[in-house]
């Protein structure tokens, strides 16, 4: 099945879950927010929802640091 990932087309399984999905690309939950068609995905329900051909993701990884 496709799906668009940050504007890219990607084949994925047809029954993977948002946090499915999070596993697989190596990031860690709680650094990442997701939106699933334009709409913000809340982290609780990351587990039930399974992702549909044609869904539109952006996934964004929070990383640390900076100066102190």
């Amino acid at each position: 099945m496709t799906i668009t990932l940050n504007g890219e087309s990607r084949e994925i399984p047809q029954t993977l879950t948002l946090a499915n999905l999070v596993d697989s690309l190596g990031m860690k939950p709680d650094r990442v927010a997701i939106e699933r068609n334009r709409k913000l995905a809340p982290r609780t329900t990351w587990a039930e929802v399974t992702l549909q051909p044609g869904d539109q993701l952006e996934l964004v990884h929070f990383v640390g640091g900076g100066s102190q």
